[in-house]
């Protein structure tokens, strides 16, 4: 079964973060639900697709109300990020009675300075190894970003204007 970052998205942001291993659990019943096959492979591939492209954003569960419940040895909480404009996907609506997974609450101000921490380092990267299309596409999400949490990205775009 495929999601698309903005599927990926919606189920993380039904429960307000997930870490890897709830998405994955979260899927698999998604897949079960559907009658179809669950390919933990593709869904890794889809989750590294989603964050690369902003659809998805790492924030510290030390820093998001409610995810102490996180106990499964993951560090950090998947979220919604910038770019993504979240969809539930079928069936999705079931997951929160399915999974026991506890609601948690998302300050923006500290999932956009982990957006921003991300740019920062995949902006620095596309600027050391002159790859302008991957410039192009962050100097999108910069836009992005700025409309959607409080953060400043002008040392970015300056950067990423000149590969």
């Amino acid at each position: 079964m495929e999601l698309s970052g903005d599927e990926l998205a919606g189920v993380v942001e039904l429960f307000g973060g997930l870490t890897r291993a709830e998405l994955d659990r979260a899927v698999e019943e998604l897949a079960f639900k559907r009658g179809a096959e669950h390919d933990p492979d593709a869904l890794a591939d889809a989750v590294a697709d989603a964050w690369a492209s902003y659809h998805l954003v790492t924030v510290d569960a030390a820093s998001v109300d409610g995810a102490d419940g996180a106990g499964d040895g993951d560090a950090d909480l998947l979220v919604a990020g910038p770019v993504a404009f979240p969809t539930l996907p079928e069936g999705g609506t079931d997951l929160p009675l399915i999974l026991e997974i506890p609601e948690r609450e998302l300050d923006r101000e500290t999932v956009g300075e982990a957006a921003h921490e991300q740019l920062r380092v995949d902006a620095l990267a596309a600027a050391r190894e002159g790859d302008s299309e991957r410039a192009a596409v962050l100097l999108d999400v910069c836009y992005d970003l700025e409309a959607w949490a409080p953060v400043d990205t002008d040392e970015f775009r300056d950067r990423l204007d000149d590969v």
